[in-house]
């Protein structure tokens, strides 16, 4: 039997009638859908990769803030977005208990369904064509070392490569990035001189870079240090690892 897939889950104090009107509306304009019951364990038990969450409030019930942290978390890795619907002191709860990156549009109620259909079909559209996911540019003169990391991040980052220094110049110059990938040691122009050329220019000053490095000793690593990147990785690192502490980046900077 072909199981639906669920892009949106409305989570409530309890499937109201109002609740089953919305759904069937989001179901008929083709969006995969279900209402949980706001608890950690059932959202979890519910809980499907690249969702968005509405959280639905009536009758001035509001979830417990246990219930926020856990989507808070999971949502932080996957880039998706809460749509709050509440009165506006709820909808103000939930604003100040979430990450403000993470809060889509509101909706007080009584909501309109059409718009609220539009505006949630309009953004799972981005989910799906990986517009919500952090992108990174990864340069180095390795072609092979660039497939592997493409492979590794391809699912979870939308990647972008280049293979010299000039190239990621260029390619800045017309796409933005959320983080690069920076191999130290390039013949022509290396690494250091990239990420000078980087800061030196108003438009791409602010772009985080982590230098990638073939070489851990000591006195390798307090040199590539010394030019204060955002962090390195060194060459050898496992695929699992890398994902983890990208993962812990953007979390923590969000």
């Amino acid at each position: 039997m072909h199981e639906e897939k669920t892009n949106l889950m409305i989570i409530g104090a309890k499937e109201t009638f109002i609740i089953r009107v919305l759904l069937k509306k989001c179901k008929e304009a083709g969006i995969g859908c279900e209402f949980v019951p706001w608890n950690v364990n059932d959202i979890n038990a519910s809980w499907k990769k690249g969702q968005v969450i509405c959280i639905y409030m009536d009758e001035a019930v509001r979830p417990d803030r246990s219930v926020l942290i856990y989507l808070q978390d999971k949502l932080s890795d996957e880039d998706s977005f809460i749509i709050p619907v509440g009165e506006v002191k709820d909808i103000g709860f939930i604003c100040d208990n979430v990450n403000s990156n993470l809060i889509g549009r509101t909706f007080k109620r009584p909501v309109d369904n059409d718009e609220f259909v539009e505006y949630v079909k309009g953004l799972l559209e981005k989910v799906v064509n990986g517009e919500m996911k952090k992108s990174i540019l990864v340069v180095d003169d390795d072609a092979s070392f660039l497939g592997l990391v493409r492979e590794w991040l391809k699912d979870d980052y939308k990647v972008s490569m280049v293979s010299s220094g000039l190239q990621a110049i260029k390619f800045l110059g017309k796409n933005k990035a959320d983080l690069i990938l920076l191999d130290h040691e390039m013949p022509v122009t290396s690494g250091p001189q990239v990420l000078e050329m980087l800061r030196s220019d108003p438009e791409t000053s602010s772009i985080p870079v982590m230098f990638l490095t073939g070489k851990g000793d000591k006195e390798s690593v307090m040199q590539v240090l010394s030019l204060k990147p955002e962090g390195y990785f060194l060459k050898n690192i496992k695929r699992e690892e890398l994902l983890e502490k990208l993962r812990e980046y953007f979390v923590l900077h969000k």
